[in-house]
């Protein structure tokens, strides 16, 4: 009596590990960063830009990503949009949008900036894309007025498009001659790691939010 009941046990365990399902693998996050040579990793070694050393941060904290670095060096948010379709492939999750900073140096208006954002931001909604847009500040040259509409145009469209804003993406490094090249416009590696330590947390939050939807 004692054997069979202990026979009864042993198949209703091995029944019961037969019914749990084995954890799923978390799905890597399919990431595109789509910048100009700021993202692009201009004068540095492939391994320096910022899409690389980005995704090397994230995966320190354990989040998963795959990553492809849409940076074009000399690119505005015109040439952006332009491109939108082949840098941004299907399947892609999550946009990292940088773009702005060619425009501020040339003088662009900032109405044909902020249109071709706004397209942008459409465009990647359609698709159910989710974005983190990173704003960019106008340089002094172009005076106050300039400056204050070219500024206002990254959270305006944060706002009215309901998408997250790192304000401004050369954060701690613009202006800083030992973190930018002889160029005085693109950031060192150095300047890149710091401009990821900055990021990162709104980074995670996005990822987060972005998993919450996932799940």
């Amino acid at each position: 009596m004692h054997i069979l009941v202990l026979i009864m046990a042993l198949m209703t365990t091995q029944t019961v590990f037969a019914q749990t399902p084995a954890t799923t693998p978390v799905k890597p996050v399919k990431m595109v960063v789509l910048g100009d040579s700021l993202s692009a990793g201009y004068g540095l070694a492939a391994t320096g830009a910022f899409p690389v050393r980005l995704q090397k941060a994230l995966e320190a904290k354990g989040i998963k990503v795959d990553m492809i670095n849409a940076g074009v060096s000399g690119d505005t948010a015109s040439g952006g949009r332009d491109r939108l379709d082949w840098s941004v492939p299907e399947g892609t999750e999550a946009v990292i949008l940088e773009l702005g900073a060619n425009d501020a140096l040339r003088g662009t208006s900032p109405d044909v900036t902020r249109a071709a954002l706004a397209d942008i931001l459409t465009r990647l909604k359609a698709r159910k894309i989710a974005v983190l847009l990173c704003g960019m500040l106008a340089p002094p040259n172009y005076g106050s007025e300039y400056a204050a509409r070219f500024n206002a145009i990254y959270p305006e469209l944060s706002k009215s498009f309901g998408v997250p804003l790192y304000p401004f993406f050369l954060d701690g490094v613009a202006a800083e001659a030992k973190l930018n090249q002889p160029d005085g416009l693109h950031p060192t590696a150095e300047g890149i790691d710091i401009i990821v330590k900055n990021v990162l947390p709104s980074v995670e939050a996005f990822l987060g939010a972005l998993s919450a939807q996932r799940s």
